[in-house]
């Protein structure tokens, strides 16, 4: 066992405060991975506070892993010492149902171990994530991170960015293809980079239009305020896709009516309420709601390959440990552009 420093929940409504948490001894198929940077997801926030159920305080949370292997077990063989390494939202799938024999393990028939709040099928005990020093997890769940990527950046890929790329290969964005991303924030402004580096045409969907430079530069070719009745009515019947990554209710008939015939609205966004949907938002035109999670190790080792090949990275601040509960209280506030990131040297 080694004990390393990390910041944890203690409880729904306390801040998060320094403590030490222990990481397994490395087993003959595990990766010890010394932890360079850890990504702020507003899942963190939404586990750490009690928003998707009951949780067993204290918590580490992460599920943005990016660092450097210090160790590999015996029998270990797609990873070595000194690799540009990153963990994603899981650390472990059953590997022998459909799903995971098929490489979506994320969808595993009796559940992936989370990277945080997890059961670790190893041991039995509580995961604990990315907010620490350094974590232990088995080696088929461990990605390369390519060498042209900016490491500091790329922590955000491994959920962000695997939860737009995803929905975005599964319903084949790409040339002759509209696509709309609603919301422009840590998971949106990837989405419009992978989007448009598919080859579709890009519109963002946003509250305002005070980040319209921004959507552009990130290669969408409009961007509308969905508080402007207007857009609803200039745009109906405009996209073949629509990804929604707010996490907080719109007016889902609205947004459905902005579908063509056979059009989806995939969420990925995942509030804390029910969304209401009328089904003549979608009889008339054939339309599909639908809901994505993250992707498979194998798709999200693509990703990161198509995001070293296009050059695709988050907008990303870097912070402190000690800046956590105040860049908590900013996501909370929109206030970031656009994604938080740990510099794990700070947990020492």
């Amino acid at each position: 066992m080694r004990t390393v420093n990390a910041y944890a929940a203690p409880s729904a409504t306390g801040p998060l405060g320094r403590t030490t948490i222990e990481r397994r001894d490395v087993g003959p198929k595990d990766v010890m991975i010394e932890i360079a940077y850890a990504g702020i997801c507003h899942s963190d926030i939404h586990t750490v506070r009690g928003d998707w159920g009951p949780v067993r305080y204290p918590l580490v949370v992460g599920h943005e892993i990016v660092g450097t292997v210090s160790a590999v077990g015996s029998e270990v063989t797609k990873h070595q010492v000194g690799d540009r390494v990153g963990v994603g939202c899981m650390v472990d799938s059953c590997g022998e149902c459909e799903y995971c024999l098929r490489g979506d393990e994320q969808y595993c028939a009796k559940g992936h171990t989370q990277t945080y709040h997890g059961i670790d099928p190893t041991d039995g005990t509580i995961t604990q994530g990315g907010y620490s020093q350094a974590v232990v997890v088995t080696e088929d769940f461990v990605l390369r991170v390519p060498e042209n990527l900016e490491l500091e950046k790329v922590a955000p890929l491994l959920c962000a960015g695997i939860s737009l790329y995803s929905p975005l290969r599964h319903w084949q964005a790409g040339p002759g293809k509209k696509v709309a991303i609603v919301g422009l924030g840590g998971l949106g402004h990837v989405g419009v980079k992978i989007a448009a580096a598919l080859g579709a045409e890009v519109t963002v969907l946003s509250q305002t239009t005070s980040k319209k430079d921004d959507s552009l530069r990130f290669g969408a070719t409009a961007h509308h305020a969905t508080t402007d009745p207007e857009t609803f009515t200039q745009l109906k019947s405009s996209f073949d896709l629509i990804v929604n990554t707010v996490s907080a209710k719109i007016d889902m008939a609205a947004h459905l009516g902005l579908l063509k015939v056979d059009g989806t609205l995939v969420n990925v966004g995942a509030p804390a309420e029910p969304l209401e949907v009328p089904a003549f938002a979608l009889i008339p035109a054939r339309r599909s709601w639908a809901g994505s999670s993250i992707g498979g190790i194998r798709e999200t080792q693509e990703m990161l390959d198509f995001c070293a090949e296009h050059g695709i990275l988050p907008e990303t601040e870097l912070i402190s440990a000690d800046d956590i509960n105040d860049a908590y209280e900013r996501v909370l506030k929109s206030d970031v552009r656009y994604r938080f990131v740990i510099d794990a040297a700070t947990f020492a």
